[in-house]
């Protein structure tokens, strides 16, 4: 399973996030900031089945341009039934 991990104190924007994740993912290509690009590699590209671990998650007031991407994994997850996994982690001492 291709495991992602995206830790957002580390993460603070978009354009952080697609680097991130093209590092990651073995997919070849840019993003950009461009939510459709990542929601086609996430359900066409992507090898699966695949888990994006996600530390440090912002509160949703504190988002900023980082709550869209994490709606659209949120929304892969349900799409691809399984084969794409988002986990939130906590972390102790938060």
């Amino acid at each position: 399973m291709l495991e992602l991990h995206f830790d957002f104190l580390a993460i603070r924007s978009g354009e952080e996030f697609y680097r991130c994740f093209i590092e990651q993912s073995g997919v070849a290509g840019e993003l950009g900031d461009n939510l459709d690009a990542l929601w086609e590699m996430l359900t066409g590209e992507l090898r699966l089945p695949a888990r994006a671990w996600l530390y440090h998650l912002p509160s949703v007031q504190q988002r900023g341009d980082l709550a869209a991407i994490i709606a659209l994994l949120e929304q892969a997850a349900q799409t691809l039934q399984g084969e794409f996994i988002v986990q939130r982690v906590q972390v102790c001492g938060e």
